[in-house]
């Protein structure tokens, strides 16, 4: 299905919805297709297509908002989903917020952002491309004795937007990838890691000789793991990790964490948050980038912003909801943050180690310990004991713990080995002192 039968659909939707008696709506489609093979121990293990296609109506009556959703595109099931989301609207209860974005910060233009690279490859292609990854990995060391498996995923799709204040557009987007995950085992004891590849164009992606043979080093580096003791010491968060950190911080600053006081960074505008050397800014138009966006969920057009200036706070994630509920301008952020940029110092990893002299290196996070209205933070962890700036075993069974908002404000570097597989690009992040408790 073509986008000009889809922008078709959403205006037939709307025209739906102003005759059964809602004020304003608004309306997207998300179609797409694509598959996944994973190969395990040399053979197919699996193989998954997927053909998704939804829609979704929100109606505004007044200030109630009602909303449904269907998978069927047939003139009948369009009608029916707005009676429902309709009949929702009449019994929800009254929210003087709630309603369409102003049409002053609709996107005028939709910028071709180049997120669209379809993947002509046969399932049988994505076979052999799988089965040749994770053999590469599985042979490339006699201690790996098994595997969980390489993953090759493709998939197409398409997101069309529209609402009642005349708006219909969207964009055509595509992501692909090659996971491979491997097991060690020496002297009994058993390890797991991997590594992947991700982006819009498979052109890009890490050859399956790179991928299989990271996939195998991180593993094989894991084993004969020991435990430490408790202490306080400096920590770098690899940058494939180091991630969360800033997913935090982004929730932290979320118009719905701030209008319901639940964030450690409650009120924080126009203070310091990071050290003085610390920015981070939003960069929704980098091309083929993974959370590139030309508009976000309300239909705002997106733009480059920056969020930490000189390590102070210069403004909150805002929808055209979470804005009105705080008395403030939406910030093009409905669905969240576009491309995260967290600016980087010019030290690679080993310079970060150097620096570090003595503590941890960590390269796994388990299970998710974040109080987002304290901003206390206990994660299990897995990697590296580091001295004299080099690493000299690898460490696991511990917890890191701290405040964010101490961990935030004690960054001492962050490295410029940028992970750009996400939506939040970081390099890796050395922490002045956190407690490490061990055995």
């Amino acid at each position: 299905m073509n986008n000009s039968n889809l922008e078709r659909i959403i205006n037939q939707t709307l025209e739906h919805a102003q005759l059964s008696g809602a004020t304003t709506a608004e309306a997207n489609i998300g179609t797409g297709m694509g598959f996944s093979v994973t190969a395990r121990l040399g053979d197919v293990e699996t193989v998954e297509h997927q053909n998704d296609k939804g829609l979704n109506i929100t109606v505004y009556i007044n200030t109630k908002k009602g909303s449904a959703s269907t998978s069927d595109f047939s003139s009948q099931a369009i009608k029916d989903t707005v009676v429902a989301a309709c009949n929702i609207a009449r019994y929800s209860s009254e929210d003087e917020f709630a309603g369409l974005i102003n049409p002053e910060f609709i996107a005028k233009q939709v910028p071709d952002l180049a997120l669209c690279h379809p993947w002509e490859i046969t399932t049988e292609s994505a076979q052999k491309i799988a089965i040749n990854c994770e053999n590469l990995a599985r042979n490339y060391d006699a201690r790996i004795s098994n595997s969980e498996g390489a993953t090759v995923h493709t998939y197409q799709g398409s997101h069309i937007y529209g609402n009642s204040h005349g708006f219909v557009d969207g964009w055509d987007w595509s992501t692909h990838s090659i996971d491979c995950s491997v097991i060690a085992e020496e002297d009994g004891k058993m390890q797991r890691n991997g590594w992947y590849a991700r982006c819009r164009d498979h052109a890009e992606l890490e050859t399956i000789e790179n991928i299989a043979e990271k996939a195998a080093k991180r593993t094989l580096l894991h084993l004969n793991s020991r435990k430490i003791t408790t202490k306080s010491v400096p920590v770098i968060y690899e940058a494939p990790v180091a991630s969360g950190l800033f997913s935090s911080f982004i929730n932290a600053i979320s118009g719905s964490s701030q209008y319901r006081k639940s964030s450690f960074l409650l009120n924080k505008i126009g203070d310091s948050v990071f050290p003085e050397y610390i920015n981070i800014r939003e960069k929704p138009h980098l091309k083929k980038a993974i959370g590139s966006t030309p508009f976000d969920n309300d239909g705002m057009a997106t733009q480059d912003r920056t969020l930490i200036d000189n390590g102070i706070l210069q403004g909150y994630i805002l929808s055209a909801y979470s804005a009105r509920k705080l008395g403030m301008s939406p910030t093009g952020n409905a669905g969240g943050v576009h491309n995260l940029i967290v600016d980087t110092s010019k030290q690679d990893l080993n310079s970060l180690m150097y620096d570090m002299g003595t503590g941890l290196l960590i390269t796994e996070l388990i299970g998710f310990g974040v109080n987002q209205v304290t901003g206390d933070y206990s994660r299990g962890a897995s990697g590296f004991w580091v001295e004299n700036g080099e690493i000299q075993y690898p460490v696991d069974e511990i917890t890191v713990a701290g405040n964010l908002a101490d961990m935030y404000k004690h960054i001492v570097k962050i490295g410029n080995d940028v992970d750009t597989r996400g939506n939040i690009q970081t390099g890796s992040v050395l922490i002045e002192n956190m407690t490490i408790a061990g055995n």
